[in-house]
């Protein structure tokens, strides 16, 4: 069992000021991997502490030398790309092969991308011809409170972390608490970097603690924060008295527009990409919307898709899907499914329960419904499991009409052959992405959604300006 309770503020570890034990869960069998503790406000202020000294030094550096440390932490991320893998599959349950690639390559990517784009990016441009004498600066924002979930660990932290220190500003990074171990390998990276002491701090907490210190910290000038609709919510509140800037990345409920003209594939992929990471993920296509004569056939192909489909322990080799990060989790995804049967939904794969065989972990069986409608519970509520729900629709208007009506708008998706329409229904759903005909987003495209997905985008020059503030400057020459 790995002992990880010290916190990295001010350049080093440091144990935290009192006692407060948490045990981290291996979901694949129940048992404690890790023991961490959880901060106090003492904690939280030390590292806001730190990060507001470090700033006053750190917001002068020139773009050269922020690009060097930041190629130096790629190169010592992708050094240790084997451990952070195991980490990851370890602490939340992602399969050792879908760590090695996706959660592992998510980070890399986003690291290198952003040095591409500070490499680019102008800090100080003119105002325009009409006004030679105005300056633009692009000033860091400050002290930044990076608040990150469990279910793409190293995809959020690089998100936040390179794009603040790109942008010239310091951090207190608050990982989850239920999947910390990846992060606290990344805060040792940053220390290999070589990272100027207070730059980056992390310190381990649950949202109700350090999470909500941070959130209201007069002391902080930003908080970026990826987790529940829920959760947004109440740090905007909290975090209105300081008058500080928040950037949320939350839920999705993703609608994947099937037309009858759609690839051969279309549904087949679909499914996979909802059961993926299984089912853990706010951009996931979990309400498959079919037009109504390919839908008997599409339903068919997604209860094949999930028979085929295995669910087996995270530390094996293979293409299967893991269990879910907790029980809580588990807990949630069976109730929600039991309401989708009470509520008339027609199970058709899957359903209440693990899978056979299976007696331990927080496995979840691929769940498939038909014959759902969009007032139903599980097409409303982010599920956050392996489980799909497929509707029907007659037209263009209709599905368009379905698809928006949502809290959410993250992601959609749209399956057409006919280029015309594929642009037509895009610029039509309300939602900060839209991927046609499985394309995935390239990289550094702006991340983030409308509406009760959140507010902000991540990735890219978007995800870079987000740590930035504007100021105009007359009189330049």
């Amino acid at each position: 069992m790995l002992e990880r309770r010290d916190f990295y503020i001010n350049g080093q570890w440091v144990a935290p000021t009192q006692a407060n034990d948490l045990e981290v869960i291996d979901p694949s069998t129940e048992n404690v991997c890790a023991v961490i503790s959880l901060g106090t406000q003492a904690d939280t202020d030390a590292a806001v502490a730190a990060a507001r000294t470090a700033f006053e030094s750190w917001s002068q550096t020139t773009k050269e030398e922020r690009l060097a440390l930041l190629e130096k932490l790629y190169s010592r991320y992708k050094a240790r790309s084997q451990e952070m893998a195991e980490a990851i599959s370890l602490e939340m349950g992602a399969p050792i092969a879908l760590a090695q690639s996706a959660q592992w390559g998510a980070g890399a990517g986003h690291l290198k991308n952003f040095i591409r784009v500070l490499r680019e990016y102008e800090f100080e441009t003119p105002l325009g011809e009409h006004a030679p004498g105005n300056q633009i600066l692009r000033d860091p924002i400050g002290v930044c409170g990076l608040i990150t979930p469990w279910n793409w660990p190293m995809n959020q932290v690089t998100l936040k972390v390179a794009a603040a220190l790109a942008a010239g500003c310091t951090m207190v990074l608050k990982p989850s608490e239920i999947a910390p171990l990846s992060a606290m390998l990344f805060a040792e990276m940053i220390d290999e970097a070589g990272l100027p002491a207070g730059v980056f701090n992390l310190v381990n907490g649950n949202g109700a603690g350090v999470g909500t210190q941070l959130s209201g910290h007069p002391d902080i000038d930003m908080i970026s924060f990826t987790g529940s609709t829920r959760a947004g919510i109440a740090i905007s509140k909290n975090a209105a008295d300081t008058v500080k800037r928040v950037s949320l990345e939350l839920g999705g409920k993703g609608a994947n527009i099937i037309f009858a003209d759609a690839d051969e594939k279309a549904v087949v992929r679909g499914v996979r990409h909802c059961f993926m990471n299984s089912g853990q993920s706010c951009n996931a296509p979990t309400r498959m919307l079919v037009e109504r004569s390919i839908y008997d056939h599409a339903v068919q192909t997604a209860i094949e898709v999930a028979a085929k489909t295995e669910v087996n322990q995270a530390s094996l080799e293979g293409k299967h899907i893991g269990p879910v990060v907790s029980k809580a989790q588990f807990d949630k995804i069976q109730g929600l499914i039991q309401q989708g049967i009470d509520e008339g939904a027609r199970l058709v794969a899957g359903g209440t329960g693990r899978p056979d065989g299976m007696s331990e972990g927080y496995f979840v069986r691929p769940t498939v419904f038909a014959d759902v409608t969009n007032e139903m519970t599980i097409a409303r509520e982010e599920i956050f499991g392996p489980v799909l729900s497929i509707i029907p629709f007659d037209s263009e208007e209709e599905a368009l009409r379905i698809a928006n009506d949502s809290p959410y708008g993250l992601t959609h998706y749209v399956q057409t052959q006919d280029a015309d329409k594929a642009k037509r229904v895009a610029r039509k759903l309300r939602s900060g992405m839209v991927q046609m005909n499985g394309e995935s987003l390239g990289g550094g495209a702006p991340f983030g959604g409308y509406k009760q997905s959140g507010n902000g985008r991540e990735g890219g020059p978007w995800g870079l300006e987000e740590y930035l503030e504007v100021k105009v400057v007359t009189g330049w020459s």
